[in-house]
């Protein structure tokens, strides 16, 4: 399938069905306590060696760190182009590799939802323009570092108050 035939197709547009409800219980988050420093170089060393594109955070070796960043009194909101080259310096901040961007504008509240693929995974960003309101999935595997991307969204969008939740993601497997 061409890169943007999806984009084209009707499929997935309906009304959702029985069929794709999930199960919309909240699991609650285990908080991680720093691994003693040996076994965090252990951990750096041994991640050096295998080319898998984990992670290893806080002395955690997982699949991808997930930060869930929620942007509060935000300007600029409606502004595709400033948000395009925003998730473009947060790529660059991150030192990831981007693959592509789709962006979409909403119409009438000027609204914009869209995601840039990395080679790392993904940043995906939603925003809310007439509450001045932005919701952003930064989640990166390897060696790229998301929490980069804080500092160039807040002074991007002007945002006195950012909320961030950090997840570890398939962690010791």
């Amino acid at each position: 399938m061409r890169q943007n035939a999806l984009l084209r197709s009707a499929k997935g547009l309906g009304a959702p069905s029985t069929a794709r409800k999930r199960d919309t219980k909240v699991a609650k988050m285990a908080v991680v306590a720093p691994a003693p420093v040996e076994e965090r170089e252990e951990a750096q060393r041994n991640e050096h060696e295998r080319n898998d594109h984990f992670a290893v955070r806080h002395g955690v070796r997982c699949a991808g760190v997930h930060l869930i960043i929620d942007l509060h009194e935000a300007t600029g909101l409606d502004d595709i182009d400033l948000i395009e080259s925003t998730l473009r310096r947060c790529v660059d901040a991150a030192g990831a590799t981007l693959l592509h961007i789709h962006l979409h504008h909403f119409q009438p509240n000027g609204g914009v939802s869209g995601v840039a693929v990395l080679a790392e995974s993904h940043i995906s960003i939603h925003t809310w323009p007439e509450v001045g309101y932005a919701a952003l999935d930064v989640f990166m595997c390897g060696k790229a570092e998301p929490e980069r991307c804080i500092p160039v969204l807040r002074e991007a969008f002007g945002v006195p108050r950012v909320e961030v939740n950090e997840l570890l993601r398939g962690q010791n497997i």
